[in-house]
């Protein structure tokens, strides 16, 4: 008897073998759309409840990897429709002092991701209509990129440019024809790719960090890379705002989500960090090293207590963003305490 007959007659340790070897990949799927660690973690749960409740519907006219997708996919945009799950927002009154922005731009919900939660990922190369490499993929600019799309853009997107489906595959995992999923996707990529999105931590805005600019951060850092970003840590531990500047290009951008100031280039974030104490000792920060969307990552600790996690963003050997999440629920996944 085959792993999905048993799974059928109710075996759940064959139910278990049957989805184990999807279960990170759907996992990132649900991150990608949502946005969210928490979220894809509750949204997965959701899945795999509904694909035992639904096994025996399974005719297998399509892989059962095809069918979890069709599952997640689905509960994902359920997830997103969903009112009753507002995302907490900026304060604005408890930024009021802060100098004025260089823009003030879309607030996108975006927690970032642990490396390792990224270990173990499928190495096999994505069907034909596949856009993206596995570690663009995952990268903030275009996870927040992607964020920016409406919910059935967003899934047509994910569907047919980084998971490979054709477009009959991706119209019948929505539901919908497949001269509507065309249309989906040709409008998905009009806006990630003309459109000057609000990237967190984003190497390179607009066109969904795509480019000779926009693969900043993606891939492998160098040894090199690697010290530059410790240099750059470094800097902040010990308030030296000019080192911190040196270590930036021309026209870096700091971003703070979910609040919407974003300050650009060298001589802006300069003022902000001085503006907030960093170089006269009001404020001094403890940075750990953490890894987050295959980028460096530290977390933020100021007298002891945590202040959210603070991603950087490589051009070359300097630093081309760096995204201060204010969030604190994201730490325990990076196994960082909430106080030192």
């Amino acid at each position: 008897m085959s792993v999905l007959d048993r799974a059928r007659g109710g075996d759940t340790g064959a139910f278990a073998e049957l989805v184990e070897p999807f279960r990170r990949e759907l996992f990132v799927h649900c991150y990608r759309m949502l946005g969210s660690v928490q979220d894809a973690e509750d949204v997965l749960q959701e899945t795999l409840t509904s694909a035992w409740r639904g096994l025996g519907g399974f005719a297998g006219r399509a892989s059962v990897r095809t069918w979890l997708y069709r599952i997640a996919t689905n509960r994902c945009l359920n997830w997103l429709r969903d009112a009753g799950r507002a995302r907490p927002g900026a304060d604005p009154a408890a930024r009021a002092d802060l100098p004025a922005p260089t823009r003030t731009g879309e607030t996108i919900w975006l927690q970032p991701i642990p490396d390792a939660l990224l270990e173990g990922l499928p190495d096999d190369t994505p069907g034909p209509e596949a856009r993206y490499e596995r570690r663009e993929a995952v990268s903030l600019a275009f996870v927040a990129a992607v964020q920016s799309l409406p919910p059935r853009q967003r899934a047509v997107l994910l569907l047919r440019d980084v998971l490979g489906y054709r477009a009959a595959e991706a119209a019948d995992l929505l539901g919908v024809t497949e001269d509507a999923a065309n249309a989906l996707l040709k409008r998905a990529r009009s806006i990630s790719f003309e459109r000057p999105a609000a990237e967190p931590g984003g190497a390179g805005r607009g066109e969904a960090g795509r480019g000779e600019a926009g693969r900043a951060g993606v891939g492998p850092l160098s040894a090199r890379q690697r010290l530059a970003a410790s240099r750059f840590a470094d800097a902040i531990e010990a308030g030296d705002v000019d080192a911190m500047v040196a270590l930036l290009t021309d026209d870096a951008w700091l971003t703070m989500p979910p609040a919407p100031f974003e300050y650009q280039g060298r001589a802006a974030i300069a003022e902000f960090f001085r503006h907030v104490g960093l170089a006269d000792g009001r404020r001094r920060y403890r940075l750990v090293p953490a890894g987050a969307n295959w980028q460096p990552a530290y977390g933020c600790y100021v007298s002891g207590r945590a202040h959210g996690l603070l991603v950087i963003t490589m051009r070359g050997e300097l630093v081309s963003a760096f995204t201060r999440f204010l969030d604190n629920a994201t730490l325990p996944y990076f196994g960082l305490p909430r106080s030192l």
